[in-house]
């Protein structure tokens, strides 16, 4: 008789690193190409656009980077002062740490018995394990990674903030804004489109509910360009 293998790749083991990425390009696109439309409706030139959307990429990047990192960061400083706290439990009172577990599993739908002794394996297979898995709900697929978050988050924003930039140093002079905001809409729903595919919702919706934040945040900085700028361009 053949042994049949059997693997599955759910959508919750990429969370980690797709968070950072759907963030990081949208982010890229959507902050740099409003920047960019914002300077040309306020009548700027090629030049003066060039430099707002490359400085405009290489700060959000590095902001982007850090922001992850901090916060990521935050998570994971969290998560370890409770592993500390619930490892010093398990050495001090590890009856009650074992009833504890024991509830947890009633309270899922096991009965007393049944409860009790795989409480009991558990604890001696993984004490820590079984309490970071199923009190705290920290477990190695959805545990913080600072670092990858930060470098995810930067790369995908530069790949992001680049398609206006170039859009915009290929654009015809004086219609800077309509091409690159066109664009960037398409962009946007392609964008969408493929976070949402890549976990696991629809298409249509990731893409429409991303392009309209990013017609909106384009709208309003192109309107705040036209009125404090010498000339629509």
């Amino acid at each position: 008789m053949s042994r049949l293998s059997h693997s599955e790749i759910h959508m919750v083991h990429r969370i980690g690193w797709l968070r950072a990425a759907v963030l990081g390009a949208n982010d890229g696109i959507v902050s740099t190409s409003s920047l960019v439309v914002g300077v040309a409706a306020a009548g700027s030139g090629p030049t003066e656009i060039l430099i707002a959307g490359v400085a405009g990429l290489v700060a959000g990047a590095m902001s982007m980077a850090a922001g992850e990192y901090v916060s990521v960061s935050s998570q994971t400083d969290a998560e370890n002062a409770d592993l500390t706290r619930e490892r010093r439990e398990l050495a001090e009172t590890p009856g009650a740490e074992l009833e504890e577990l024991t509830r947890i599993y009633v309270e899922r739908g096991l009965d007393r018995e049944l409860a009790e002794r795989v409480a009991v394996q558990l604890t001696q297979r993984d004490a820590l394990g079984a309490h970071a898995r199923d009190e705290l709900g920290i477990s190695e697929t959805v545990a913080a990674r600072p670092v990858q978050a930060a470098v995810v988050s930067a790369l995908t924003f530069a790949a992001g903030a680049v398609i206006p930039v170039l859009v915009a140093l290929v654009s015809p002079a004086g219609s800077t804004s309509i091409v690159v905001a066109g664009s960037t809409l398409v962009a946007l729903a392609i964008l969408g489109g493929l976070g949402a595919s890549a976990g696991g919702a629809g298409m249509l919706r990731g893409a429409a509910r991303v392009t309209f934040w990013g017609a909106l945040a384009m709208g309003v900085t192109a309107a705040i360009g036209a009125v404090f700028g010498v000339s629509v361009g």
